[in-house]
């Protein structure tokens, strides 16, 4: 048997200069995405799959939710790039609502959709998915993949862990959604989770349960009102 005191820990990529000039890479980043977002107004972020068309029953869905949200007076804040997030903003700017995205750059040059008020490139998916947070006053999750189950569950343990306020957080689609679902109430089973985390969010398919929710939770609870701030135009400051 080995003599712990004889390990030989392994040697990698340090290089302290690369990590520097990320550092600030991702510095600018924030300001950029500050700068362009500072006033869109209180938002809600609605997730969503890029994979789905307009003929989709979810794209048509997620195009009146979007349309609903607007209408309440809330910016509509995506992923700004296809699918779900181009239906949302679509149901927005359909009715003269304002939207907005946070767009993330990758590889195969994901384009903006072309219902966008206003939105920021970003390179880096933990700076579009802060920001995604940061504006935002509620959180509704179409059915997606991955990186919309990344961003319902960051959302989520964001208010569980007290490191956000205690928004809103609806998923929409009980059918699509009915695994996860039942895999959090086993989690609550084995104690992984407390047995209130599952109030954190709820389940509807109904537009109007979501509406109503945002009414009480978010406008109601946070005390939102029709906005009378402006912009300086002496600070070269833009909606």
């Amino acid at each position: 048997m080995n003599n712990p005191s004889e390990i030989k820990f392994l040697e990698g990529p340090q290089s302290r200069w690369k990590e520097f000039k990320f550092a600030w890479k991702v510095l600018f980043e924030f300001i950029r995405g500050y700068r362009s977002l500072a006033f869109v107004g209180p938002c809600v972020t609605i997730f969503g799959s890029a994979r789905f068309g307009e003929d989709h029953e979810y794209y048509k869905l997620t195009q009146k939710v979007g349309a609903a949200v607007a209408k309440l007076g809330f910016t509509v804040l995506t992923g700004g790039g296809p699918g779900l997030m181009e239906a949302a903003n679509r149901g927005a700017k359909e009715v003269n609502g304002r939207s907005v995205g946070c767009n993330i750059v990758l590889p195969h040059e994901q384009e903006p959709n072309p219902y966008l008020d206003r939105w920021v490139n970003i390179r880096y998916f933990f700076v579009r998915k802060t920001l995604l947070i940061k504006y935002s006053y509620a959180f509704i999750c179409m059915p997606g993949g991955f990186g919309t189950l990344d961003e319902l569950f960051e959302s989520i343990t964001l208010i569980q862990t007290k490191k956000i306020k205690d928004f809103p957080v609806i998923v929409m689609g009980k059918e699509f959604h009915k695994e996860i679902i039942a895999h959090v109430q086993l989690m609550k089973e084995r104690g992984t989770i407390s047995p209130e985390d599952d109030q954190l969010f709820v389940v509807t398919d109904s537009i109007e349960e979501a509406i109503q929710v945002l009414k009480e939770k978010s406008i109601g609870r946070f005390n939102l009102r029709p906005e009378k701030q402006r912009p300086f135009r002496w600070l070269f400051e833009w909606r």
